[in-house]
């Protein structure tokens, strides 16, 4: 039982998106441990300042890391297109604006990454601003997206209940709280996004690291936990 687990885990960090899966939950488990622990001094110091201060090196971790994501995403991209011909005009028209925010997204924080690291010489400020509200677009559509595919198979569900085989019923449940989870992935990672924008938008600025730790945990454990259901379903 320990060696399939271990097995199992050294697989996932293996592979690229298993291992940036494990770093942000990791990373986000520190912040909301650190957070929880530091209390309403400041700056942290002691434990709760050095799981702050891991937090924040697995996040810049991660932000190198994505330099090399453009490709991936212009390549789902590309094959995505315009959406399946099939598929209902309103997902397609989300998916494809999702996914024009989220090819965007990524050379916006490149331009951000590299102004830090003083690699071009301009503020990193705008552009940091940007690709943020970039990625709240996204989640925002992928939001309305899931919602939308939610409405359908609900509807689906309640017209075939009474003709569909139980399997075809359970398969669309499945699809059901793919969806749900989806959305809970979203709204807790674009309460961050909103956070991280300049202050004065909606509640910008005003989360403390303990809130930000837990949506960031959150959605993290809720990713790893889909990733972990596609696999069991592929090896099936």
């Amino acid at each position: 039982m320990a060696a399939g687990a271990l097995g199992g885990l050294v697989a996932v960090l293996e592979t690229y998106r298993g291992r940036d899966r494990v770093v942000r939950a990791l990373c986000y488990g520190c912040q909301l441990a650190g957070g929880a622990l530091a209390g309403p001094q400041a700056p942290p110091s002691g434990l709760p300042g050095s799981l702050l201060a891991v937090s924040a090196q697995l996040s810049a971790c991660r932000t190198a890391l994505r330099l090399f994501d453009d490709f991936a995403m212009l390549s789902y991209s590309c094959g995505y297109g315009l959406g399946p011909k099939d598929e209902d005009s309103l997902v397609r028209g989300l998916s494809v604006l999702c996914n024009l925010a989220s090819q965007l997204y990524y050379p916006c924080e490149h331009v951000a990454w590299a102004a830090d690291a003083g690699i071009v010489p301009i503020g990193s400020r705008k552009w940091w601003t940007l690709s943020t509200a970039l990625w709240a677009v996204s989640l925002l559509l992928g939001i309305l997206r899931s919602l939308r595919i939610l409405f359908q198979l609900r509807r689906k569900l309640r017209q075939h209940k009474r003709t569909s085989s139980p399997q075809s019923q359970q398969e669309i449940k499945a699809q059901v709280k793919a969806e749900v989870l989806s959305i809970l992935t979203d709204a807790a990672d674009l309460a961050n996004a909103i956070h991280w924008l300049p202050p004065g938008f909606l509640w910008a600025g005003r989360f403390p690291p303990w809130l930000v730790g837990l949506l960031g945990t959150i959605s993290s454990l809720i990713g790893i936990y889909q990733a972990s259901r596609r696999r069991n379903s592929e090896a099936a």
